[in-house]
Formats: C-alpha cells, structure tokens, sequence
C-alpha cells in the first residue's frame, strides 16, 4: 500500500465472516467438452432434496471436470485488479451466484485485510462449492477443491498474521451449469483481537457512507403501474457520484437497459424515469455508484407493469384473443414467442424474421431453456413457414435438424431434460419437428424425421399419462403452468395424431380449472412446489395474469410470456374450449367459501389447502415435508380484497442476500420447511431452522398496498377492501424500513418461530383485532396444536397432519388428485 491508501474499517469479531473485499472483474470461459449421450429419466421428485438443497443428477461436464480438478490444486489464472468493491448488506459471503446457459469455467480474485491488534495465528473456515487458494502477505496457506455442484464444502486453514496489516488474497473459481451457486465464505474462528481495513481510494468516512446510502437504499414504491419510478438514498450523499442504473428481467432475460445519472452531494433521491418507458414484468435495478473510483453495487427489485395503458380487458372472448395478440406482437420481449404472435396476426416481414435471427444462437448452441423458444418456433415454420424469408427458413430448419432433443442423443450442453415441463417441450419438439421435417436426418439421433416423430409421440404419451395420473411435478406453480400450456397447447393445434391432440386440449382445460380453482380474482394465490422471486414479488405481469385475462376477462400483461399466444390461437383457430363455469370459480363472487383441497406430483406427494370467499383466499401444502430443508416451496401464500398486490407469504429465507440466485432464495422458497396446516381461513406454521441457515423467518407485508394496517408487538393486522388478515408471531415482529425490502417485511428472529394467520371479511381492522388479537396456539405431548377460534371453534391440528374442527376430521388420506371442492357456509 502507498501512503495515502484509504481505509474502510470494520469490527471483526471471533466467529464472524470476514463480508468486506475488493474483487476482480468475473472471468468466464466456456467448457465445451465431446459431445456424449446421457443416462436418465425425468425425475418428479428433483426438487424434493434429501442433502441439504443439494439436487444429484450430474453432467458428463461436471464428471470430466471433476475427474480433471476435483481434490487438485485449482489452476490459478489471471491476475488480481480490483474492478470494485463487495460490501455485504447483511450477507455473510462474498456471493456472485448467477445462471449460465452453457457450461461455463469461473474464475475471481479477491483480497482483504485483517489489522491485528497483536502477532498471533488464526483460524478461519473457507466455505465454497467450488475451487480456492489461500494467501497471506504474498505467501500461499492452502487450497481446497470439493467442486460439488452447489454443494458448500468447509475447510479450516491457520494463518500466521503479523501485527498490524495483513493481505488476504484468494483466487476461487468452479463450473457454472445453469444456476451456479457461486460464492465464498471466510469465517474468522478464533485469534488475534483484530479489524477487516479495506483499501479504498477515497477517505474511509465517505466510503462508509456511500455503504450506508446503498444499504438503506429503496425504490418509492414495490409495484409500477404507471407514474415515475424514483430511488431514494436513506441518507444524503457525501460527496458527487456517477450513477450507473442497469435494469434487467429474470435470468431468462435476455433484456438489460443501461441508464447513467451525476448526483450531486447533498442528493437523497433519483429520478430514474416514467415506469411507462421501462420495460414491464418484475425488474432487477442493479444500482452502481462511482465516488472518486470506490465502485459498489446494489440490487433492488420491482414489478413494472403498463396496467394504465392496458386499460379493462375486452368483453368478448373474441376481442381478448385479439388483444392478446396484438399486446404481444407489440409490446413482449424481442423473442419466438413475439414472433409466433406476429405470424399469427398478419404481422410477417423484416422485423419478425429479425426477431427469430436474434434467438436462433442459442437454439443453435442448445443453451439451456433453448426448448422454451423452439417449441413457438416449430409451431411457426409449420403454419407461416411461406411467410417468413426463405434464409432465416433454411437457418430454422437447419437448427431443428441439429438440435438435441434429449438426453440420451450425443451433445454437452446443461439443458434440463429432468422437470416434467422440460420433458414436455423436448418430447413435443421432437414429434412436431420429426413431422415437419419427415424425410430430412435428424443430426444428433441420426434418424429420419418420420422415426424422430415416431419416438417423440411415444414419449409425448408417456408423459400425458404421467400427467393424467399425476398432474403437476412442480406443483400448483405459477411460473410453470405456462410452460405446460406451451407443450400442450403446440400438441392440441399440431399433433398429427388426434388421440394426442385430444388429450392434449384435456390437460389445457384441467390446467385452466386449477388455476380457476386456485385464482382470487383471477390471480393464482396457493401454495407453490416452485416459485422465485420474480413470480412472488409480482402480480400482474405473471403471465397466469394474461392467461386470467384471455380466458375471464380479469388480469393484465407482462412483457415475457411463453404460451400466451399460442393459447390465444388455440381458442381462435383449433377448437380449443375452456368451460364457461370458470369464469366464476377464478373471479369468485359467492356468498359461500370455497374449500378446494387436491394433490399433485407423483403419488400425491404434494396434498395441497385452499380456502376463498370473494373476500380473500388463503393456499397451503398439507402436511409437507414438515422439517426438512427446502428448495423453491412457497408453504402459505394469501391475497385481501380486489387488489392483487394486496398479498401476504411467510417463508424461511434460504439466503440473506436479496434478489440473489439462490434456490431457496431470499423471498422464493423455504431454507427450512415449516410444519403448515390451514382450516379454513386458519393457519399455523411453525419453523424448526436448520444449523447455518439465517435465523429468521418472515412475511411479505406490503404496507402501500393494505387499505389500512397495524404492526405492534407480536401481532400485525391488515384490510384492503373487506378483506382482512392478522399475524399472530411468537416472539416480537420487526418492520423493515429501510433496504430493498422497506415497508414489505415483517421478521420474528429465531430459531423457533410460529406464526398464527387468520383470514377473514371485515372493513375494520379494530373489529378484526378484537375478534382475534387472543388467538394463541397450545401444544400438547403427543404434538397436537390447539387453538381456539371464535368462529371454528377448537381447532386440533395433530402431528400426523389431520385436522380435526367442527365436527370434521380432515385427513392426508383425503387429498386425491382429482380433488374436491366444497362449499361451506361463512362462519
């Protein structure tokens, strides 16, 4: 260091992560290897972890790289040059977690120092999924290499440190496949009394201020639907800063906008723009400020929907379809979906057929998730194929015939041929694109179209038969009904067959009736086998909103869709009916509530509750994997009143970062799977966390979005029209104010935690407290939860899952995939 190096300084206690480093600039490299068939099936049951979130299956990339690095000294490349700074906002590693559509070699240099009080050797714990070195003051400590796809390892290393500055430098790297859980963890055991100095090339008093301006920062509102969008610092500026404002979707977006801004010192807010000029669907702002050189980043998430331009959906099932169309044609993401809209309503040309070039790479390179854009594309060249120019044809055809269609053809890619909607798209593309291009040779099989068509339709009825028993494997999911509607739908209007294209349009119209089943006005609230962020933290732009639109006139669009379009051709050009009765089960108006309890995934390992009234509606899972570690389940999930974002979840977080990559994230999914039992508009969850998991577990409350609402103590109430909810928390709750989650969380810390929920209709929130401010949950010896309600009376909810209220005795034995659906009188 030079003499006039700047110091950030920060306490460093025995037991603590070292959570300040400067890091290089990310070095990515493709790891292509010869391309092999695989072994394997779908696998229903993938999520359902039995190694902490750990998910087995493996690719040949994973295997020859592990063969090549595994337990060897990781090969250190490149050279340390600090790009920017990571400051931590409450998480205890250094996390550049991400999704890679190829298999993918990582590689990252970071330093820190330790300045202790005295000499004395410490010992740390390094924890990585992947590779790392270690070393001292220029000297090499050790390394580690388990490379276990995100599976943390740990390992202990002993630094000699000197008094005074000591440089930490550790290069780590890994193979991204898809979701990488990328990170390090540096734990501080024991040793020296000692502080974290960071070098910053500003006075340590301004960079400690710029953190603080990050770590309170928020957006003004948790939803756009119209209106500008405005970030606000939680305190002034120290100093001028360049602002660099980077938006992007989900990481199947291939979307990002880049917006730079000089704030002056003194600022305390940022006009980034009209939410009419930014692209909708659910957003992450990376926020990066630039003082002097001293780069940091945030992220902060939003959903942005054009709701004010949409205006009310078209009375007629004939005008929605052509609403929808047209939306998509012009206003989706540039990608075969869009363009499959735009063939579909005489939008053909030179823009189309760009929009088609621009995703043809990845289909040509079998990226992960290429499926979901080839499934439109075929549906496209086999319908318009006269309409689009005959060099991108030829391209397409040439990509259909190169493709790899499943795992047991030659290829490297990390394609995800195990989920049931995966299975779906490849089998389907196999027996369109086989059709399509009958006496052509399929590249990668080797077989002629007419034989690749011939397997794809056998396997396209095993799945249907799957379905049909079991229903969803990810189940009740609001990101993944899409894609099912995707499969089906390209079936029920092409299938050569009509057994198929019959059963096809079935599974259209049970889809639609679960989703119906599962609405609050028109919008899925129920517990989820898989949810993200980006699904939760927003409403109206899901796609299940659009479908709602289409099919019963109650929703809005977002910018990506996958099957809304081809649903919209499905009702307009093959016949395709979905019953009118569910026009008013998804927009429910009754007097009486609706109990509608089903299963899904095979053998009904999901058992899933959901209670509505046409005041509120509360889902959960039944008797779930009480205990054990989670992966992207979403356990309770409620909605009050007409307005959608007027919603409630509790989860256990599976990461402290947010709007990370985590899978359980930070909103998407339980770390720990909660004991969760509901009746009626009656639930308890109890939360048992796991060793080294966050010590918290918390709910969604979106204060702006309740009419009106009350946090004290133990308890929080809330109303948005007459509907109303109160949260009963064992231990006292805490309201977020500042951060990215500023008036939308409520926590209770522990390790132990319970939460009561109780839904109902009221326009008071004093009558609501009244009635149910003393709910308070007894338990006995044998493990049965008692509670007393005013209007169910007592409510046993017994270890083995059984419900006993009311005269009635609810079992797990009573969920059936079928399901029931009652109709119970108010209490």
């Amino acid at each position: 260091m030079n003499a006039e190096t700047h110091w950030m300084r920060k306490p460093l206690k025995p037991g603590e992560p070292l959570r300040y480093w400067q890091v290089s600039a990310l070095s990515e490299e493709r790891f292509d290897v010869a391309d092999a068939p695989m072994q394997g099936e779908m696998d229903p049951f993938f999520f359902l972890t039995k190694v902490k979130n750990f998910i087995p299956h493996e690719y040949p990339c994973r295997t020859i790289f592990a063969d090549t690095y595994r337990g060897k000294r990781p090969d250190v490349r490149g050279t340390f040059d600090a790009a920017k700074w990571w400051l931590p906002f409450g998480s205890p590693r250094l996390d550049l977690s991400g999704f890679w559509f190829r298999p993918t070699r990582l590689a990252t240099w970071t330093r820190t120092y330790i300045d202790a009080e005295t000499a004395g050797t410490a010992t740390i714990q390094l924890g990585t999924c992947g590779g790392a070195v270690l070393w001292l003051n220029g000297a090499e400590i050790g390394w580690m290499a388990p490379y276990s796809r995100n599976l943390e390892a740990k390992q202990e290393f002993e630094l000699p440190l000197i008094e005074g500055i000591n440089e930490i430098t550790l290069f780590f790297d890994d193979l991204a496949e898809r979701d990488a859980r990328y990170f390090f963890q540096f734990d501080y055991l024991s040793g020296p009394a000692a502080k974290i100095a960071l070098p910053v090339p500003v006075a340590g008093s301004i960079a400690d201020s710029l953190e603080a301006a990050l770590d309170g920062m928020s957006l003004d509102r948790p939803h756009y639907f119209g209106g500008d969008i405005t970030l606000l610092l939680a305190q002034p500026l120290p100093v001028d800063v360049k602002v660099n404002v980077a938006v992007e979707g989900d990481f199947m977006s291939r979307e990002r906008f880049d917006f730079d801004f000089e704030l002056a010192a003194g600022t305390t807010s940022l006009l980034i723009g009209p939410s009419e000029e930014a692209p909708a669907d659910f957003r992450h702002f990376r926020i990066t400020l630039n003082a002097g050189g001293f780069v940091a980043s945030r992220s902060l998430g939003v959903e942005i929907c054009h709701a004010e331009r949409q205006g009310k959906a078209g009375a007629t099932l004939e005008s929605r379809i052509a609403e929808t169309l047209d939306e998509i044609s012009e206003h989706s993401e540039r990608d075969t979906v869009r363009a499959f809209a735009r063939l579909a309503s005489g939008r053909a040309g030179a823009q189309t057929d760009a929009m088609i070039e621009e995703i043809l790479p990845s289909i040509e390179d079998c990226h992960d998730c290429a499926d979901f854009s080839l499934v439109p594309l075929i549906w496209s060249r086999t319908v318009w194929g006269k309409d689009i120019n005959s060099k991108t044809r030829d391209r397409i055809d040439a990509a259909i015939l190169n493709y790899r269609y499943w795992m047991d053809e030659p290829g490297n890619d990390v394609q995800w041929y195990f989920s049931e909607n995966h299975a779906l798209l490849f089998h389907t593309s196999a027996y369109l694109a086989g059709h399509l291009l009958s006496d052509s040779t399929f590249v990668r099989s080797g077989r002629m179209g007419s034989e690749q068509s011939r397997i794809g339709a056998e396997r396209v009825r095993a799945w249907l038969d799957h379905f049909e028993n079991w229903e969803m494997a990810e189940f009740n999911s609001a990101p993944y009904f899409p894609i099912d509607l995707k499969g089906l739908t390209a079936l029920a209007a092409l299938a050569p067959d009509d057994d198929i294209a019959t059963r096809a349009k079935a599974g259209i119209v049970r889809l639609c009736e679960i989703i119906a089943r599962s609405a609050h006005h028109g919008m899925v609230t129920a517990a989820q086998g898989r949810s993200y962020e980006h699904t939760l933290c927003a409403g109206r732009s899901l796609e299940l909103s659009g479908v709602a639109r289409l099919l019963w006139g109650k929703g809005w669009y977002g910018r990506r869709v996958h099957a809304l379009p081809q649903l919209a051709v499905c009702l307009r050009d093959h016949g395709l009916a979905i019953p009118a009765a569910l026009s008013t089960i998804a927009d429910y108006r009754e007097d009486q509530h609706q109990e509608w309890r089903f299963a899904q995934g095979e053998n009904a390992f999901a058992a899933l509750y959901h209670y509505k009234s046409a005041d509120f509606a509360m889902g959960s899972a039944a008797h779930y994997r009480w205990g054990e570690w989670g992966y992207q389940e979403t356990i309770l999930h409620l909605r009050l009143g007409e307005k959608p974002e007027a919603a409630i979840w509790i989860n256990h977080p599976g990461e402290t970062i947010q709007f990370g990559y985590g899978r359980p994230s930070y909103w998407g999914g339980c770390g720990t799977i909660p004991r969760a039992q509901q009746y009626r508009g009656l639930a308890v969850l109890d939360f048992s966390i796991h060793e080294e998991q966050p010590d918290f577990t918390h709910a969604w409350f979106p204060i702006a979005e309740f009419d009106e609402s009350h946090v004290s103590g133990n308890l929080a109430v809330a109303r948005s029209g007459t509907g109303a909810v109160l949260l009963h928390a064992s231990q006292p709750l805490l309201q977020v104010t500042e951060g990215p989650s500023a008036n939308v969380e409520l926590r209770q810390y522990g390790m132990k935690t319970r939460w009561i929920v109780r839904v109902c209709t009221s326009n008071d929130l004093a009558s609501v407290e009244e009635r149910f401010g003393r709910l308070d949950a007894r338990e006995e010896s044998d493990g049965t939860i008692i509670i007393d309600d005013p209007e169910y009376g007592t409510v046993r909810f017994r270890a083995d899952g059984s419900i006993e209220a009311e005269g009635r005795v609810l079992t797990r034995a009573d969920y059936s995939v079928k399901g029931e659906a009652k109709m119970l009188d108010q209490s």
